[in-house]
């Protein structure tokens, strides 16, 4: 029997560092690393306008790569994924993917207050000016009324960060 590769997501509330330690823990253990970010840029430009074209394509995109994902984890390809895990929903669809990849994981869990969440993505606006109309403080807000931390009885190792 071969060995499955591992899966790490995230959870954290927007501007909580959630792809900054993606990148990192991925060098780190060279593992792929998939960022939601990057694949809606690349397929769908200037198409997410709101939080409902987000949620939309999303969800397009994780249909799409669901059986690939499998694929690599059933190969022993480590992966960790730079896709929100910040609902309940969200995360049933890596409960899904580990499930059927038969695969360890863990949930990493940035716990951070929204002062420090708000000053980190004021400082990514001047990194990233493109990003600049949606990395706002009344988005951060609109975004975190929809946030569920991870409880235990969810079923997923979690690592508090």
């Amino acid at each position: 029997m071969t060995n499955k590769g591992r899966l790490t997501f995230f959870c954290g509330k927007m501007g909580a560092g959630k792809s900054t330690l993606a990148r990192r823990l991925a060098d780190q253990s060279n593992s792929l690393l998939l960022s939601e970010d990057q694949w809606l840029a690349a397929l769908y430009p200037d198409s997410i306008h709101s939080l409902n074209d987000y949620v939309r394509l999303s969800r397009r995109l994780k249909s799409v790569l669901r059986s690939q994902v499998v694929s690599l984890l059933r190969m022993g390809v480590n992966v960790v994924m730079d896709f929100p895990g910040n609902t309940r929903t969200q995360r049933q669809w890596f409960r899904e993917v580990i499930d059927e990849a038969g695969c360890p994981h863990e949930l990493v869990y940035l716990d951070r207050p929204d002062s420090v969440c708000i000053e980190q993505l004021s400082k990514r606006r001047e990194l990233e000016p493109e990003r600049a109309k949606f990395d706002t403080e009344r988005t951060f807000y609109a975004i975190t009324a929809y946030f569920q931390a991870p409880e235990d009885n969810e079923g997923f190792k979690i690592t508090i960060h």
